[in-house]
């Protein structure tokens, strides 16, 4: 069972206690089935990026066999073709309920399996999940357009969706970044990743036009920072551009404008982007004002709040919003693994040329 002691990093003033951490992750384990799945709630579905998100909160919790079991979970149910669907029934591999492959969906098993390497420094973990690692990242690169967008998905027939979403690709920038620091552990270097991200780190920074439009959702604000395309003052000229669009002060970050609804994965992920660009004082107040969404009994939290309606909505206690927390929280308590993973500095860089006009592995 888990104690406060084994989630002593997971402490913050006004955000979460010993035994507030303690009873959160005892939330998402109990979310979690015995084969490793972890669906957004008991009865809902899985989704392979947010069971990821739930793995990584594990781990920073110190629950280092549980986090395993989530990833053994994805390398015994991945596709031939290196794909997750995009929706699993309860988390039940059997019953898929969306045959789309979303390419940030599948890259993202490269943060988690390196933020967990980082966690227990086991390299037999590392071995295992190289292949699937490899083939999730190849599946990706070949929805990357001329341009070095990623394309969103393929169709359950196949058929690829090129048009690119800047959330997704931020965060597959994110995921090659990770990796290639894999690649780079197990001395297997990868010089078509690294032109890969390059091309892509330069298309997010300079290129919006090769994206599709979604101005209004938070996520295309912070991602580009999140996902370490952009750094320095140019991410907090980014940051200080949208902050009074977006954040609604003691209660959280919209999820899109003008909608009247403020959301705790977006508040969290903010937070994190917040931390990464050196701005922790006003990370700490955007968690210290979404525990309006904490559930006591559970340890979980709402997926959102709409303001104007006093209401709690959709009535859903998510993994991924307590995973999303504890992983913002873990990297302002300094845990090495999440810090490491979050705020790039082990992570390979210099992949794009400030000349460069970015082109894109094929």
């Amino acid at each position: 069972m888990t104690s406060p002691e084994k989630t002593e990093l997971l402490v913050l003033p006004g955000v979460l206690t010993a035994d507030q951490a303690a009873a959160t992750v005892r939330g998402l384990l109990a979310v979690q089935r015995e084969d490793g799945a972890i669906p957004w709630f008991r009865g809902h579905h899985l989704d392979p990026w947010d069971h990821t998100e739930a793995a990584m909160a594990l781990d920073a919790a110190g629950e280092h066999t549980a986090a395993e079991r989530a990833y053994d979970w994805l390398a015994r149910h991945q596709n031939d073709d290196g794909s997750w669907y995009a929706a699993y029934a309860d988390g039940d591999a059997a019953d898929v309920t969306d045959h789309g492959r979303e390419s940030n969906f599948v890259a993202y098993v490269a943060v988690g399996a390196w933020h967990h390497y980082l966690s227990t420094g086991d390299d037999a973990f590392l071995d295992r999940m190289w292949p699937t690692v490899y083939a999730a990242m190849e599946f990706v690169l070949r929805l990357q357009q001329p341009g070095g967008q990623i394309g969103w998905k393929r169709e359950p027939d196949g058929t690829p969706v090129n048009d690119a979403l800047l959330t997704g690709s931020s965060s597959i920038h994110h995921a090659l970044r990770c990796a290639l620091a894999i690649a780079e552990q197990r001395e297997e270097p990868q010089p078509d990743w690294e032109l890969a991200a390059g091309s892509l780190r330069h298309a997010i920074r300079r290129h919006p036009e090769r994206f599709l439009d979604k101005d209004r959702y938070s996520m295309d604000w912070y991602y580009p920072v999140l996902g370490g395309a952009l750094t320095g003052p140019e991410a907090q000229e980014r940051i200080a551009a949208s902050w009074d669009r977006f954040v609604v002060p003691g209660l959280g970050v919209r999820c899109v404008v003008p909608n009247p609804w403020v959301t705790g994965g977006e508040s969290a992920e903010l937070a994190l982007a917040l931390w990464a660009v050196g701005e922790s004082d006003r990370a700490l107040e955007i968690l210290q004002s979404i525990q309006h969404l904490r559930d006591p009994e559970s340890g979980l939290y709402w997926t959102g709040y709409v303001f104007e309606d006093e209401a709690i909505w959709p009535r859903e206690l998510t993994a991924w919003t307590a995973g999303s927390v504890l992983l913002a929280v873990a990297a302002l308590g300094g845990d090495d693994a999440t810090c490491s993973v979050f705020d790039g500095k082990r992570l390979p860089t210099g992949f794009e040329p400030d000349c460069c006009d970015g082109s894109a592995a094929q």
